[in-house]
């Protein structure tokens, strides 16, 4: 047998019996979820707030409204900081 043919073989053999890579890139990773924060959400249209925190990414805080939209809240809302305070207090 030719030794480029059986390079060709040894190569398709390991491609196809390598088990599968498990990790995201690091461009999905490593992504914030926020782009762009809002200033005025008024807390009786919230139902419910979610923290994320990820590597390289700030603080980013979405709120989930009662029409089923999300958007991303600015963390350093007034109402926002002392909803945290108490929440870290209890």
């Amino acid at each position: 047998m030719d030794v480029k043919l059986l390079a060709v073989v040894a190569v398709l053999m390991v491609m196809i019996y390598a088990p599968p890579a498990q990790a995201k890139p690091i461009s999905l990773v490593e992504r914030c979820y926020c782009r762009s924060t809002v200033n005025t959400v008024p807390r009786n249209y919230i139902r419910e707030l979610r923290f994320i925190h990820t590597p390289n990414c700030p603080f980013q805080v979405i709120a989930k409204l009662k029409s089923n939209k999300e958007v991303c809240v600015n963390p350093e809302i007034r109402w926002l900081q002392q909803y945290l305070k108490n929440a870290l207090n209890k």
